[in-house]
This record gives C-alpha cells, structure tokens and sequence, in this order.
C-alpha cells in the first residue's frame, strides 16, 4: 500500500489553492430582464457558451440516487430541451437506470468555466415514448450503437481484448440489420421543478436567479450567492 506523504498533501492544498478561478473577462448577467422561463433563458446560455467557443458545452452531470438513497453521478450529454423538460438517453438496465426506476428524479448540472456559468436542473423523470426512444438509438453512431446493443455497461470486464471483440461483433451484426433497437435503449425526460441559473463573479459577487414551477406557471427568485 502507497504510504501517504503528509509534506505532499501540504503542497497539494496549496496547489489547489493557488489555482486561478473565474480568469479572463465574463459575461454580464442582469436577472431582472430574463425570459419568462427557463428554457428560453437556458438556450441563451448554452448557444452563448457554444459561440464562446466552450468544449462541449452539452456536457452534464447527471445525479441520481439507489432505492437506498445513496447518490451517484456521471457526465451525460443533453439531447434536447423543450417545454416538456431536459433529456439525456441510456439503457433502462444500466445502474443510472436501475436509479431511476427505483427513484424517478433526477439533478442535472451545466458548467461552462469559461464564461463561469452553471445551470442546475432538479425534478421528476419520465420515460419517453417507444417511439422516442426507438429514434434517439438509430441517430447514434455505429460505434455507440454496437456497444450499447451488448447491454453489459458497468458490468466486470476481463480484459480489452474481450470488449473490443464484442463491439466488432455488433458492429457486423448491425451492418445486416442498420434498424436494430436496443430494446432497453430509453429516452429520459427531466421535467423541472426548480432550475437555477449562477453566474460567478471575481469578486465573489456571484448572481443567482432560481426559476420554480407551480401550477400557475413559472416564478422567479434571486438568490444570495
């Protein structure tokens, strides 16, 4: 077992804390004339941090929790944002879809570091259509396809050599059936009971605005940093 050396723990917090956060100019962010929803003012955001040149800025942490309670998290890509919520996609036999079905809600959360943006989504989560999910699979590449239609993700592996043989043999299998399903591939929706919207500043002036939904619609709330 690797001791652990004390002086270089030292040294790491004080790496860490010399590390520069919210570098270069930043975006201004006035709350009071933001859209009416989140979705407008999310898509704004994300279309700002992609001119500004953010690698893939629809990356997301996703946060779920077991039927234990216990949290877990992992980066995703979002798929689409509309009215009817935030979705993100994976095999309903994977352990995030073990989390959701045992507990169906989620938190999502954007950062683009440049700009020092977040965004973070929390709600209810629901299955799409058949349908839905059927076309999410078949607009994913080959590679994602193969190695989805396995259906072993998270499970023990070997070693490389058996992972690579396996996605070579579903990739054949596709190229004879180009409209094969994985049938637990699913499409998931994140319907938004809150989403908070911050903004860092470099003086630690941070602005945040909380978007909550009640039945009349969408109400706005500024937050202390």
């Amino acid at each position: 077992m690797r001791e652990w050396n004390v002086t270089g723990a030292a040294n790491l917090r004080q790496t860490l804390r010399d590390i520069e956060v919210f570098s270069g100019e930043l975006p201004g962010f006035d709350p009071t004339t933001a859209p009416d929803t989140p979705v407008e003012l999310f898509t704004e955001w994300l279309l700002e941090a992609l001119s500004a040149g953010v690698k893939e800025p629809h990356a997301m942490t996703l946060a779920t929790a077991d039927a234990s309670g216990d949290p877990t998290a992992r980066v995703l890509i979002l798929k689409d944002v509309s009215t009817q919520g935030w979705q993100f996609a994976s095999a309903a036999n994977s352990p995030k879809g073990r989390d959701l079905a045992a507990r169906p809600c989620a938190a999502l959360t954007f950062y683009w570091a440049p700009l020092a943006r977040q965004v973070r989504v929390r709600g209810p989560v629901v299955r799409e259509t058949p349908e839905a999910c059927a076309a999410d699979f078949l607009a994913r590449g080959a590679g994602a396809r193969a190695e989805a239609l396995l259906g072993r993700q998270s499970q023990p592996l070997a070693d490389l050599a058996e992972r690579d043989a396996q996605v070579e043999t579903s990739l054949t299998r596709i190229k004879s059936e180009p409209n094969l399903v994985a049938p637990d591939w699913t499409l998931y929706s994140v319907r938004p009971e809150s989403v908070e919207f911050w903004q860092g500043d470099k003086q630690r002036r941070h602005t945040r605005l909380v978007y909550l939904s009640t039945p009349d619609g969408w109400t706005r709330q500024m937050l202390w940093p």
